[in-house]
Parts: structure tokens; sequence; C-alpha cells
């Protein structure tokens, strides 16, 4: 026949249990910052290959085969915006002579292109040839 177990020999004792919540706590406090080190540092990724795309639908590049805006149009576009919507005064592409707006050159989900992993928008120069990010409190470059 099997015996009932004796008060108290089943289960945690309350030392044990405030052990275990002070481990994972002293854990919670090494690891909250590195887990912010590490979403930022993504953030600066994602806003790097971003900016490199936007790049490469305003000159193209030769290694993918894409054109851009100012090899098809022949001059850089005005804003960002005319990436996705064709200019007034623009010419429509044409297919002979290979020049025109052929656009859309990047994917417009909402206007999420326009902006860096922080909600930030970018600063984009045609003159100066460059976009900048500025959304993580240091200045990301990309030139043309």
């Amino acid at each position: 026949m099997l015996e009932k177990p004796k008060f108290g020999s089943g289960g945690f004792t309350l030392i044990e249990l405030i052990i275990v919540v002070l481990v994972v706590g002293i854990m919670a406090i090494v690891g909250i910052p590195r887990m912010g080190d590490i979403m930022e540092t993504s953030k600066v990724a994602a806003t790097k290959e971003e900016m490199r795309r936007l790049k490469i639908a305003l000159v193209g590049s030769a290694k993918s085969g894409v054109r851009g805006y100012e090899n098809d149009v022949g001059s850089l576009p005005s804003n960002l915006t005319d990436l996705v919507t064709k200019p007034a005064g623009v010419s429509d592409w044409n297919r002979f002579t290979k020049t025109g707006w052929n656009g859309p050159y990047i994917e417009d989900n909402d206007g999420d292109y326009l902006k860096d992993s922080w909600d930030v928008n970018y600063i984009y120069s045609a003159v100066s040839r460059t976009i900048k990010s500025v959304g993580s409190g240091d200045t990301i470059t990309i030139n043309f």
C-alpha cells in the first residue's frame, strides 16, 4: 500500500523560489542593455540597406543591370517621391531610344522608403548627390 506524503515533503521552499527570482532578475538586468544594442545595430543595418537600394533607384547599377532614374531621364529627381510617381515635364519611357521615366524605380509601401528605421525622413540632395539619415542620432551618409 502507498504511503501518504508527509507534510512539507513536496514542492519548493520559499528560499529556493527567492533564489530563482533573483537569478532571473540578474539575467534580465544583464541581458536587456545588450538587447537594446542588438536592436540599434539592426536598425543601422536596415537603414544602410534601404539607402543602398535608393542609390540604385537613383543612379542604377551596372552590376545588376538596373539603369536607374538618372540614366533613364537624364537628370536626378528633384525629390525621392519622383522615384515612384512620374513628375510633370518628364517624358514617358521610349523603348526605342531607352529614355524617359521608366518607373517606379523603388517599391513603395505607403511611403516607407522615405523614412529610415527610426521613422525620420531621409535628407536627399541632388546637388551634393547624397542621402542622409539622422534618425539614430548619428548621421549615416551615402554618396552616389
